[in-house]
């Protein structure tokens, strides 16, 4: 089934850009590859993937001039958005990563993922875990209680408000592995690498 939604995958210089257009594909999706704040006002739904480090991420931001028009699309306008690991740390205030400041849009920092048994739970944190939904959300519509996604990450969000949280994972201790908060979604983890629970919820997400 083909989706008509107006999709944008952001690019800002630090994202895993070719997998996630190469997942929404998989699912019918027309999709748009831009770092133009034109592309921004004219999508219905915007995806803001991310590897690497959060400072040099902001700052690509920043270079773009993205900051501004992605502010208003999520803030004001209430454009759905999903973040993807980095993309959704970057929706923070802070970072332990780098004294740059985040977008903001969720009361919540990012920081370091902590172990004590080093030798049993590596960082950073790479491979198949389960997530545990904590509300219902049509994010996770079809999607059966305890699947497995694919993490690869050494930071995670610490959220001050609980009723963010959407998923929490265990690693040692548990930590948040999704958010939602209105038109705002982010997922620790990475759905276009997470085979067919994955792709559903990238469907989900598109079909909002």
């Amino acid at each position: 089934m083909v989706v008509s939604a107006r999709v944008l995958i952001v690019d800002y210089g630090s994202g895993n850009i070719n997998s996630v257009k190469r997942a929404l594909g998989r699912i019918g999706v027309d999709r748009v590859v831009s770092s133009s704040p034109d592309d921004i006002d004219r999508a219905d739904k915007i995806i803001f993937p991310g590897v690497g480090h959060f400072g040099t991420a902001m700052a690509g931001l920043h270079e773009r001039g993205l900051v501004e028009p992605l502010t208003r699309a999520v803030m004001v306008d209430k454009k759905p958005i999903l973040g993807i690991c980095l993309g959704m740390e970057l929706m923070a205030a802070t970072s332990e990563e780098s004294a740059a400041r985040g977008l903001g849009w969720i009361d919540a920092e990012t920081v370091k993922l902590r172990t004590s048994e080093s030798s049993r739970y590596k960082i950073p944190h790479m491979g198949w875990n389960e997530v545990s939904v904590k509300k219902a959300s049509c994010l996770m519509d079809g999607i059966d209680a305890g699947s497995e996604f694919y993490f690869a990450h050494a930071y995670h969000l610490s959220v001050n408000d609980q009723a963010d949280v959407l998923s929490e994972t265990v690693y040692e201790t548990n930590f948040v592995s999704a958010i939602e908060r209105e038109n705002i979604f982010g997922v620790q983890f990475h759905p276009e690498k997470s085979h067919d629970a994955g792709l559903r919820l990238l469907k989900n997400f598109i079909e909002m």
